[in-house]
């Protein structure tokens, strides 16, 4: 049986790149190359990569990246969109939890809960962490963003997910977050690039702050920085908050 992150990606790449939550490539890629000094020998994996946003940013800007993610549908939306730049760029289809890579890449991306937070269990999750740690070299860096467990215990879900919904978008209802286990439940309505409107149930975990510093300490990162995650404006400055829907993690081996 499909999970529902699978069901969403089969035929979804079109509308997908209209979502409102994925419109500040620019922004993003421009941390991304502050946190790496705008170093272009060094080599990019961006796992759950979707359509290929940030690896085509950054390859225009002149890095070498690969990009990994589940659906093949996603993964052929980027390649068109790869074509239609004039850029070659390595797409893969791969599960992020079981990557076939071993200390090929100076930085990891994981972007936009590219995967990580989406698994229907904490052990799944982890496996991607562990998969994109495997993946870098002794020194590499791991950019991420992922759901942050504060704010559903300070604001609705629900009534975030409602004020953020723009027409044509993906809608969120039945919201229910639960407190022991940190994942909110909830019903994603959704107009496929065929047309065919669809429902999904869904659920995805929200993670403390502390709970990711265990986990990477865990595989042996050993500086670890969380910060508020701002569509479009990452910023070293932004401390993380009640008030931050996602936030935005960079960790060093």
């Amino acid at each position: 049986m499909k999970q529902w992150y699978e069901s969403l990606f089969e035929n979804y790449a079109k509308k997908y790149d209209k979502e409102c939550y994925v419109q500040g490539t620019i922004g993003e890629c421009d941390f991304i190359e502050l946190e790496i000094n705008r170093d272009k020998s060094l080599k990019i994996i961006d796992i759950g990569c979707g359509t290929g946003r940030h690896a085509i940013e950054l390859t225009k800007r002149g890095y070498n990246v690969i990009g990994v993610d589940l659906s093949e549908n996603q993964i052929k939306g980027a390649r068109e969109k790869a074509r239609e730049a004039g850029l070659t760029i390595d797409f893969q289809t791969q599960d992020a939890r079981n990557l076939p890579f071993d200390g090929e890449f100076d930085l990891a991306i994981m972007l936009c809960e590219g995967g990580f937070s989406l698994m229907e269990t904490d052990k799944m999750n982890f496996e991607i962490l562990k998969n994109a740690a495997k993946a870098l070299k002794s020194k590499g860096k791991l950019i991420f963003t992922a759901l942050n467990g504060l704010f559903p215990l300070f604001h609705s879900v629900k009534e975030f997910y409602e004020s953020s919904t723009k027409e044509g978008n993906s809608a969120c209802k039945d919201c229910s977050f639960d407190l022991m286990t940190f994942r909110d439940h909830n019903t994603v309505s959704f107009e496929d690039d065929s047309g065919n409107k669809k429902e999904l149930k869904c659920n995805e975990r929200y993670y403390v702050p502390s709970e990711i510093t265990w986990l990477l300490n865990s595989l042996k990162f050993t500086k670890i920085d969380i910060f508020g995650a701002k569509l479009g404006a990452f910023s070293r400055n932004d401390k993380l908050t009640t008030e931050d829907f996602e936030m935005l993690v960079v960790a060093e081996k």
